[in-house]
C-alpha cells in the first residue's frame, strides 16, 4: 500500500510489544546526547549546526508533498522536514514558538520565497493560525515532538544538565520557567510530575530535598539542580545521569507538551482536507500512547457496546490508518543519530464525508 517498500527500506515498522521500553530508550538517548554534545552532522554547514532531522525520508514520503499542495510543519525547528517538502513543490507553513528557530529556518529556506510561510506560534493553535491565513484546511500536517539538538547545546536555554545555564527549559520566550516550578511548587506537585512525566522512582525523595534546600538557597542554574540530584541519587553504575528523568519531567510541564498535543489532536480533523495526512513523531511513551489511543478511536468505523443489539456508526470516525504499526528509524539512521532510536511515527489520512456514511 502507498509504495512503502522503496522509500522505507531502511526504516522499521515496530511491533506494539516494543512500546514497554520506549521511555527507557528516550531517556538513554537523551543522556547520550548530553554526553556527546551532538546528535550528528549539520543540516546546513554554511548556517552552522542546528539539529539532525529524525525520520526525514519516511516523514516526507508519508506527507506526499507535490506542487499544488499546502502543508503544515507544526514544529519547524531547523527546517529539515520543511526543506524536503518545499523541494517537492508544496507550499509549507512552518510553525514554531521559538524565535531563534524561525530566524534560522528563515535564512535556510529563503531561496523558496513565498512558497515558505513561517509562522510564530504553537502547534496547538494551528487551526486558528491557518484560518487567520485565509485557509479552510490543509493537505498535510506534520509534528515532530522532540527537542532540537541546538536547544540542548545552548546552555542559556536551560535544557542541559551538563552545561551550566539558567533553569529555563522554555521552547518559546513566554511563560513560567523550570526555575519557577522548582522554586515555587508544593512538594506534592513536584513529586507528581517527576513520577508522571519522568517515571522517576525517587520522585518523593527528590521533591522533598528540593523543597528543603530551596529554603536556604533557591535553584537558579541547571548544574546546581543536577549536582544535588546526583548527590541524593548516586549513579550506582547506571549509565544515564540521575537528573535525566527530572529534567524531562520539568521540560514537559514547563512547555505543557501533553496539553498541547491533546489540543492538536482534538482539532486535527478540522485542520485537514479530505485525503490530508496527519504525521506525528513522538519520543516517549506518554506522547505516543496519547496519539495511538486517539487514532484508534478516530479510525474505527463502528462502535459497539454490550447493551446494543448491533454495532453503530462511529460519529468520531475521521481517519484511516496509513500504517497500522508505528514507523521507526532504521539501523543506519540509529547508528548516525542515537536519538532517532526512540522516535516513533504514526500516520493517518483524513477521510471524506462519503467514506463516513
Amino acid at each position: 500500500m502507498f509504495g512503502l517498500k522503496p522509500v522505507l527500506a531502511a526504516a522499521r515498522i515496530s511491533p506494539e510489544g516494543g512500546m514497554k521500553s520506549l521511555l527507557a530508550q528516550v531517556l538513554m538517548s537523551e543522556s547520550e546526547k548530553e554526553i556527546s554534545g551532538g546528535s550528528g552532522s549539520s543540516d546546513d554547514d554554511e548556517l552552522g549546526y542546528y539539529h539532525e532531522t529524525v525520520l526525514l525520508e519516511e516523514a516526507v514520503h508519508f506527507m506526499a508533498p507535490t506542487s499544488g499542495k499546502v502543508l503544515v510543519d507544526g514544529t519547524l525547528g531547523g527546517g529539515g522536514h520543511t526543506e524536503k517538502m518545499l523541494e517537492a513543490g508544496a507550499v509549507v507553513y512552518g510553525v514554531d514558538r521559538d524565535p531563534q528557530a524561525l530566524e534560522y529556518a528563515g535564512k535556510r529556506l529563503k531561496r523558496f520565497g513565498d512558497q515558505f510561510r513561517p509562522v510564530k506560534g504553537n502547534y496547538r493553535d494551528v487551526l486558528k493560525l491557518i484560518r487567520e491565513s485565509g485557509l479552510e484546511g490543509v493537505d498535510g500536517f506534520l509534528v515532530d515532538l522532540g527537542v532540537s539538538s541546538w536547544q540542548f547545546d545552548e546552555a542559556e536555554r536551560g535544557f542541559s544538565f551538563s552545561k551550566d545555564g539558567p533553569l529555563d527549559m522554555r521552547m518559546g520566550d513566554t511563560g513560567p520557567t523550570a526555575g519557577d516550578v522548582v522554586n515555587g511548587w508544593e512538594e506534592s506537585e513536584l513529586a507528581r510530575i517527576f513520577w508522571e512525566y519522568g517515571d522517576e522512582r525517587s520522585s518523593r525523595k527528590i521533591a522533598r530535598r528540593i523543597c528543603e534546600n530551596r529554603e536556604v538557597s533557591p535553584y537558579l542554574t541547571t548544574t546546581q539542580l543536577a549536582q544535588d540530584i546526583e548527590k541524593w541519587c548516586p549513579r550506582m553504575g547506571k549509565r544515564i545521569h540521575p537528573a535525566t528523568k527530572v529534567f524531562q519531567a520539568l521540560r514537559i510541564e514547563v512547555n505543557d507538551e501533553l496539553g498541547a498535543l491533546r489540543e492538536l489532536l482534538d482539532t486535527a480533523a478540522d485542520i485537514l482536507n479530505p485525503g490530508g495526512r496527519l504525521c506525528v513523531i513522538s519520543f516517549h511513551s506518554l506522547e505516543d500512547r496519547m496519539v495511538k489511543r486517539f487514532l484508534k478511536a478516530r479510525s474505527a468505523k463502528e462502535v459497539d457496546r454490550k447493551e446494543w443489539p448491533a454495532p453503530r456508526p462511529n460519529p468520531e470516525y475521521h481517519f484511516d490508518l496509513v500504517s497500522r504499526k508505528p514507523v521507526t528509524a532504521g539501523e543506519e539512521e540509529v547508528s548516525r543519530n542515537a536519538r532517532s532510536r526512540s522516535a516513533i511515527m504514526r500516520v493517518a489520512e483524513r477521510v471524506n464525508k462519503e467514506a463516513r456514511n
